[in-house]
């Protein structure tokens, strides 16, 4: 199974791909930070950013997305920011038929460490240990990136199958609603793809 955790934020989205192997081995595809100019508007800004999440979509073509969730007691503008960055990956989501699930800072702390109070240097040392990398990935944004998709890996197992399940039965029958007699194909929608900004692959 492959997993896109996302770290939203406006200003900086930290975006990382790992793969499932034998047992709970895991390995990092992709790992890397959008970055937004704060000075330019903030449709702007979003529109960047969910240009280069579209991207890595369909470069990596992940099974699920992991979302770090967003907090209403933290800094009210920092949690504005953070919740139309998380929009953005929710939307692209339910667009895809994507599994999304979201787990708190907490949760991404325990099932990366083993306690939910680690320190981000922590999360960043079991993110390089775990994902066993030969340089532990930079900024704080990227490793959080990778620490949600780990997390979901190991922690969202048996919900995660039977979304995966649900998800390709609704991709089944719309083929098959596409192949019935009397029936017209939609013209696909025209979709930005540039480059994936920020990616650093193994």
């Amino acid at each position: 199974m492959r997993v896109l955790g996302v770290d939203p934020g406006l200003t900086r989205c930290g975006l990382g791909v790992v793969d499932s192997g034998r047992g709970r081995r895991l390995t990092m595809v992709a790992v890397g930070v959008v970055r937004t100019p704060g000075d330019r508007d903030t449709g702007e800004r979003l529109a960047y950013l969910q240009d280069q999440m579209d991207a890595w979509l369909d470069r990596f073509e992940p099974d699920a997305i992991a979302l770090e969730r967003v907090y209403a007691a933290d800094h009210v503008p920092t949690v504005m920011t953070t919740a139309q960055a998380s929009a953005l990956a929710l939307l692209a989501a339910a667009r895809r038929g994507l599994p999304l699930v979201t787990h708190t800072p907490t949760e991404v702390k325990a099932a990366v460490t083993g306690s939910g109070r680690a320190d981000k240097a922590q999360v960043t040392a079991m993110v390089t240990r775990i994902l066993e990398l030969e340089v532990a990935p930079k900024p704080a944004d990227a490793a959080d990136a990778l620490a949600l998709a780990i997390c979901h890996h190991w922690r969202g197992g048996g919900d995660q199958r039977l979304a995966l399940a649900a998800a390709s039965e609704r991709a089944r029958l719309k083929a098959v609603g596409a192949r019935a007699p009397g029936t017209a194909a939609a013209a696909p929608a025209a979709v930005r793809s540039p480059r994936p900004s920020g990616v650093v692959s193994r």
